[in-house]
């Protein structure tokens, strides 16, 4: 998939612990884990927010995307 999330990233950066985080952001350990890894197929806007409130950050530098030309020519499975 050429979306990826950079979350980790971020995390190291800041110098954080993700259980920290996932507590501060009202999510499982779980949940965040998942996102971190890139297996949850969507993201609700408030939980996004609460990222990047937590973070300072912005939503562009929780996530990054790889140009790949057949997306465009994808039929939309969802």
């Amino acid at each position: 998939m050429p979306i990826r999330v950079t979350l980790d990233q971020l995390i190291v950066k800041k110098g954080l612990k993700a259980r920290d985080l996932a507590a501060e952001v009202g999510l499982s350990e779980t949940q965040l884990s998942l996102f971190r890894s890139g297996k949850v197929k969507g993201i609700r806007f408030r939980t996004l927010a609460k990222l990047c409130a937590a973070l300072e950050c912005r939503p562009g530098d929780l996530l990054d995307y790889d140009f790949d030309a057949a997306d465009l020519a994808a039929v939309d499975e969802d």
